[in-house]
């Protein structure tokens, strides 16, 4: 296989010209016109000096800007980089730095973090301003060079050639540059089509971050069958339920964290959810009790991903029928696996190995390791990082734990560093969350270990109450006790006044509640 991104558009464009491609705001663009802006876009970086395989990088919320670098970045022969918008400047210019970053988009919420940016990063030497209002003096403007007209030059860029640099959270250490071709991203995005059944009349709802691929996952999808985008600078529930209304849309990926401020409030009067066929959620969990709420509040269908960025990133996926059938309450099996992630995509195998690389049996819990076109190069000026994680064969290990059961579906229990060994036992935080996510004042919930004399390690769980509830935490342990095994139920339960703290895709940050609980 050797594809390149820029057939995505070139297809929609093809079929599609005149049809609406993208909604921002007042924006409305046809196909025709979203390929104007991206052939200028590219025309433009020629201009500003940027070379073959030189990066651009994005830091800016959802705007029409992020689809035009998308499309066009990987396009013109360039590299992108999506940037998370909470990370701290000096985590930001730990990545600018890492991928020689030579331009970077920003908007009004990041103008000044970009300014502070090409001061300390030496190879920055463009800020391309996608903002409200008037461009800055110091910046160059994105709508203007998008607007100008002008032919990019023409480039031959193979497909293994690589399309974007997409950093992991760094919830552990620095984060590291995963390197996904052409290939790769074409690859994910025929997985996608197989999954999701995507066509020319779907409208998607980018509300999670556009910079992260669990929304990234739909972006040249849909735009290679002619679908619309329809973009909202981020997550707001009213603002989803209206523009899912305005929009007629149609399809939608939320994490679980954005499901339970969906579900936190009653829609308002008038909500009219009834163009939805699915939703797609990822990321993390979701615990049984919140996807039937989710479900009978939404009434459309569900499905689910589960992925990393190492794989572009759909790795398997829980169709429709899985939900169906499993929220029925008809068949336990089926309900049981609505705890699984599914059966792996056609075009990714996946194995459980034990500690020695070896292949377990059914049921047993080891290391997820992957492989399939989807997988990436390689982590960027990490090759002792990059052997470790790509192993003979071509296949990935994950660094999750999980098993298979007999019917090839995937149950995901842990991260090998989530894991807590108490007393000599495993204990996986997602079963302890589940237990916990049961009882009716659990609004979110993280579980975790620390260091413990007695015990090695003792389980310790996070939790945020529903608005006016006053469970106490013997009140949950008692709950949990009924549910799971004496010596998995947490020793300690924390009620936190605020929220849980997430990263910019909505993952819930374990390391966090690790360092301040530890501390304390």
């Amino acid at each position: 296989m050797n594809e390149n991104v820029s057939a995505a558009l070139e297809r929609a464009v093809q079929l599609f010209g005149d049809r609406e491609a993208m909604v921002d705001g007042a924006a409305r663009w046809t196909y025709r016109e979203l390929d104007a802006r991206v052939r200028s876009f590219d025309a433009a970086l020629d201009d500003l000096g940027l070379q073959l395989g030189d990066v651009v990088g994005v830091l800016a919320k959802n705007s029409s800007a992020h689809l035009v670098a998308w499309l066009g970045v990987p396009r013109s022969g360039r590299v992108l980089n999506e940037l998370n918008t909470r990370l701290s400047q000096p985590e930001l210019e730990f990545i600018l730095d890492d991928s020689s970053a030579r331009a970077l988009i920003v908007d009004e919420d990041f103008l000044a973090a970009g300014r502070a940016l090409i001061q300390s990063c030496p190879d920055l030497t463009t800020l391309l301003y996608a903002g409200r209002g008037d461009c800055p003096p110091d910046c160059v403007s994105f709508e203007e060079v998008t607007t100008r007209g002008g032919e990019p030059r023409q480039v031959e860029v193979a497909g293994d050639a690589v399309a974007g640099i997409f950093y992991t959270g760094g919830t552990t250490g620095r984060p590291k540059g995963v390197l996904l071709t052409h290939n790769n991203l074409m690859a994910n995005a025929k997985h996608a089509l197989i999954c999701l059944g995507y066509t020319d009349r779907d409208t998607y709802l980018h509300a999670g971050p556009m910079f992260h691929l669990a929304d990234g996952a739909s972006t040249v999808a849909l735009t290679w069958v002619g679908g619309k985008h329809v973009i909202v600078p981020g997550f707001v529930p009213e603002q989803w339920l209206a523009t899912v209304s305005a929009e007629r849309v149609t399809r939608a990926m939320i994490v679980p964290t954005m499901v339970t401020m969906l579900l936190a409030k009653p829609f308002p009067a008038g909500t009219d959810v009834s163009s939805l066929k699915s939703v797609l959620y990822g990321a993390s969990p979701m615990p049984q009790a919140v996807l039937r709420s989710a479900a009978a509040a939404l009434g459309c269908d569900w499905c689910q991903v589960y992925g990393m960025t190492e794989a572009a990133p759909i790795v398997s996926f829980m169709t429709f029928e899985d939900h169906r059938d499993g929220l029925s309450g008809t068949d336990p099996d089926a309900s049981a696996r609505l705890r699984s992630a599914g059966r792996p995509i056609v075009g990714v195998e996946v194995e459980i190995r034990d500690p020695n690389g070896m292949p377990v049996e059914v049921g047993e819990v080891g290391e997820i390791v992957l492989r399939g076109a989807n997988i990436m190069a390689g982590y960027l000026n990490r090759p002792e990082e990059t052997a470790e994680a790509l192993i003979a064969g071509g296949w990935y290990r994950s660094g999750d734990m999980g098993y298979l059961d007999q019917g090839g579906y995937l149950f995901v229990v842990d991260r090998l560093k989530d894991m807590i060994i108490s007393g000599g036992e495993n204990v996986y935080s997602t079963e302890v969350e589940n237990a916990l996510y049961r009882h009716p004042d659990v609004l979110e919930v993280a579980v975790f270990g620390l260091l413990d004399e007695r015990w090695g390690e003792a389980v310790h769980a996070a939790v945020c109450l529903r608005e006016s509830a006053t469970t106490t935490p013997e009140e949950l342990a008692a709950h949990t006790r009924e549910l799971i095994a004496g010596f998995k139920v947490p020793r300690v339960i924390h009620i936190l006044d605020a929220a849980l703290p997430k990263s910019g895709a909505g993952k819930i940050l374990k390391r966090n509640l690790r360092e301040q609980f530890a501390a304390g």
